[in-house]
C-alpha cells in the first residue's frame, strides 16, 4: 500500500522538486514511524533520513516532521488521493 502512496503522492509533490527517496521519507513520517524505522525499512542509516528530512523541511519551507506529516495528508485531502 506504501508503494501505491507513493505513486500518487509522486504526482502532486513534483513540483516542490522532492526526490523519490524524499517522497518515500515523506510518507513515512506521515505514518508516524521514527527516523530509526524508516531507516531500517529504507536500508539506509538514520543520518541519511535526517538529511532527507532536512531537505524536504527546506523545500517545502518547514521546521519540523509534525509539519511535514500535516503537510501530506492536506496534499491527499486536496489531490483526493486515498490511504
Amino acid at each position: 500500500m506504501l508503494a501505491s502512496m507513493e505513486t500518487d503522492t509522486r504526482e502532486y509533490v513534483a513540483a516542490q522538486d522532492l526526490s523519490p527517496r524524499e517522497i518515500a521519507v515523506l510518507e513515512m513520517v506521515a505514518t508516524g514511524l521514527t527516523n530509526a524505522e524508516a531507516a531500517q525499512r529504507l536500508g539506509v542509516s538514520i543520518h541519511a533520513i535526517k538529511f532527507h528530512l532536512a531537505s524536504i523541511y527546506r523545500k517545502l519551507s518547514l521546521s519540523n516532521r509534525t509539519e511535514a506529516a500535516v503537510w501530506l495528508l492536506h496534499q491527499r485531502e486536496v489531490h483526493g488521493v486515498a490511504d
